[in-house]
């Protein structure tokens, strides 16, 4: 049995929800309704939901600053816990949560779903067997794409550092935590420069609108919410409940009705550049691995098909994944290339290599499952090793704040 804190279309197979609570009562209602969840069980008041435990265990999905605080209340009232990423930006909290949860005795499974995908097995196995000698060096890169950088880190949930996280934190602590898996060794060091050079109110059209609906160029901007929501939902065959389109509204079918009043209503109408958004739309951090690997990380708004590129160089070849070319090619020094189609791909918990996260989401749950029904079994992503790429996102938004300056993460571990 399952509660959630903070919902979110998460669970499936294998599992009831037995109690919701959030502070949004059309969206508590939805997902109500979805998951079958009854009245006296669905709760907009937080003092009401803690007062007793309610089931095995609970999902903390409410947004950023909130995941500590609501992780230690679970924890002590003996909760499992799959926890939402990223958790905190704050060392100290990191420490005291894996303190609290080491002091429960109950499991922590931190969504980073990116490493239950098939192609990140597939990339990790092929590491692993020395399938291009000995690592050397790594370059990612996080393709956000431009019309998520202006839903999520402009418009979005995820427009305030202050808020919420700074956008190395929201949107890469899952490609350092990659990065960990694949090096296979803790970071060292850390060098990061980027800024918020495109989305501020200087840039913004001459004689252009604060919203999208009333403007000029809502038709021919590309980050128009009118195009982005409407045209785009159109475009893609008007799903009943599809990201992004199911965050700019809670209607449930998703409608255009719907869409169009969100436009004219929400902040997700909102000019983007005019927006009170301070997080950065391009950032690159350079890291040192303690056993000698280096790597960068590149978080890109400005790219029209998104996912990631990564490129491994060892001694013996090199491995590219690309995901908006839907392959993973092996390059060894001799012989021919060996070619991957990520769509292809299946692995021990079962599915292709596509759908949400690659396929990641439903992985991660089926795994879960394992994990609480087998005590023995340990978690892929525990939370001390979520820690790691929080330390690392820390790390790089310092670096960054202080021009690119070199940062060590020992004193993040203390």
């Amino acid at each position: 049995m399952s509660a959630l804190i903070g919902v979110g279309n998460v669970l499936k197979d294998k599992y009831r929800i037995v109690a919701l609570c959030d502070i949004n009562p059309d969206r508590l209602n939805k997902f109500g309704n979805m998951f079958g969840v009854s009245e006296e069980n669905r709760f907009s008041n937080e003092e009401e939901f803690w007062k007793e435990k309610r089931s095995d265990l609970l999902l903390v999905c409410t947004l950023d600053r909130l995941h500590v605080p609501m992780a230690e209340k679970g924890l002590k009232l003996g909760y499992d816990l799959l926890l939402e990423k990223p958790i905190s930006d704050d060392p100290a909290e990191l420490r005291k949560l894996l303190s609290v949860a080491k002091e429960s005795g109950r499991r922590v499974v931190v969504c980073h779903v990116l490493r239950y995908t098939a192609m990140m097995r597939k990339i990790k196995s092929l590491l692993d067997d020395g399938a291009i000698g000995r690592l050397i060096s790594v370059d990612h890169t996080e393709n956000v794409v431009f019309w998520h950088e202006a839903h999520s880190y402009v418009r979005g949930n995820w427009h305030s550092k202050e808020e919420t996280t700074s956008m190395i934190m929201a949107k890469c602590c899952h490609d350092l935590d990659l990065l960990q898996y694949f090096i296979g060794s803790k970071c060292k060091s850390v060098s990061s420069m980027g800024d918020l050079r495109y989305f501020k109110k200087e840039n913004a059209p001459e004689g252009c609108a604060d919203r999208c609906w009333q403007c000029k160029y809502a038709d021919t901007c590309v980050y128009s919410a009118k195009r982005i929501y409407i045209e785009q939902w159109k475009n893609v065959g008007c799903p009943e409940n599809e990201f992004p389109f199911n965050l700019v509204t809670d209607a449930s079918p998703t409608t255009e009705e719907a869409l169009e009043k969100a436009v004219k209503e929400s902040r997700y109408g909102k000019c983007v550049f005019r927006c009170d958004n301070d997080v950065v739309d391009n950032q690159t951090t350079i890291m040192q691995f303690e056993n000698g690997v280096t790597a960068t990380l590149k978080m890109e708004a400005f790219v029209k098909y998104g996912g990631r590129d990564i490129r491994f160089f060892g001694t013996e070849g090199e491995l590219e994944l690309c995901e908006s070319r839907n392959i993973i090619v092996l390059k060894k020094y001799f012989g021919e290339d060996t070619v991957w189609k990520i769509s292809e791909l299946v692995d021990n918990l079962g599915g292709q290599g596509t759908g949400a996260h690659g396929g990641g989401d439903h992985r991660m749950i089926d795994n879960l499952y394992t994990i609480l029904t087998n005590r023995d079994e340990a978690p892929e992503t525990s939370l001390e090793k979520s820690l790691e790429s929080h330390y690392m996102a820390i790390a790089a938004e310092e670096s960054r704040m202080q021009g690119g300056k070199l940062i060590e993460l020992d004193r993040f571990r203390k």
